[in-house]
């Protein structure tokens, strides 16, 4: 069952709606999401490959944003020469941001330093187009910073954030937000769940993440947009303030990074 709280607008800023666990059901699954409030969706890419099917599926839907990046945990599938077809594809295509791409050390035999030069790659190219990055960083959070660092000039956000407060402190310090999704409604996740309930606002996103990482009320079911509201209201428990106070800064802090019209 779908939570049934109501909030105005809310954007799901992570969800990979192209994922072939929604090739048979995808208007239904949009159509749950905007019943939610969920007015927007950032859907970042994993593969090239995969880049024309994302622009199928979010050309002539309202609300669906598409990013074209290579993601860390696909390194046997990118090759050299898609850097420069990203970056084609920027040109061409004017995506809300780059990505989904960063660094994964929790993935074997994904090499660590190939991992870096895409990622390096791809954060120039945000830098050059003026675009947020979209960043995934597992077990790699200070890897990930250093590189931000190093290359300068950038804002973005770190999905699914699990590292320390220094480290989110850090993350604020170069111009990035954190995205929050189902790992916050789990009881155990008690330093994400703190970070959650004392992080400044302005540097908070909302996400599922579908069809991966479930809330704790459908675990191990596919995730879908719709569920973004059981984020909110985890988070918003948590600080003990409204959801519709967590709704309007983070809904404002995604239109603000992405460059999104306002549809309230």
């Amino acid at each position: 069952m779908l939570v049934d709280t109501q909030v105005d607008t809310l954007v799901d800023t992570h969800c990979h709606l192209d994922a072939d666990e929604f090739d048979h059901d995808r208007p239904a699954v949009i159509a749950r999401a905007r019943a939610a409030g969920v007015v927007h969706q950032i859907v970042p890419a994993t593969t090239a490959d995969r880049w024309a099917k994302l622009r199928t599926v979010c050309t002539g839907e309202e609300g669906l944003h598409p990013a074209y990046g290579l993601h860390p945990t696909f390194l046997a599938a990118h090759r050299d020469a898609q850097l420069t077809e990203l970056a084609h594809w920027i040109e061409r295509e004017r995506p809300v941001a780059v990505g989904e791409c960063g660094l994964d050390y929790f993935v074997p035999d994904a090499d660590p330093e190939v991992q870096l030069q895409y990622f390096n790659a791809q954060l120039v190219l945000a830098r050059e187009f003026d675009l947020p990055v979209i960043v995934h960083a597992r077990r790699a959070v200070d890897a990930v910073i250093a590189a931000i660092r190093k290359v300068g000039g950038l804002r973005g956000v770190v999905h699914s954030f699990s590292g320390s407060r220094q480290q989110a402190e850090n993350l604020w310090q170069q111009g990035f937000l954190l995205g929050l999704g189902g790992p916050v409604t789990y009881g155990r996740a008690n330093r994400l769940r703190t970070l959650a309930a004392t992080m400044p606002l302005e540097w908070l996103l909302l996400e599922t993440d579908a069809p991966d990482q479930p809330d704790a009320h459908i675990r191990g079911q596919r995730n879908e947009p719709a569920r973004l509201p059981r984020i909110l209201q985890t988070i918003a428990a948590l600080r003990d303030v409204p959801a519709t106070e967590i709704a309007a800064a983070t809904t404002a802090n995604a239109e603000r990074l992405f460059g999104l019209p306002t549809l309230r």
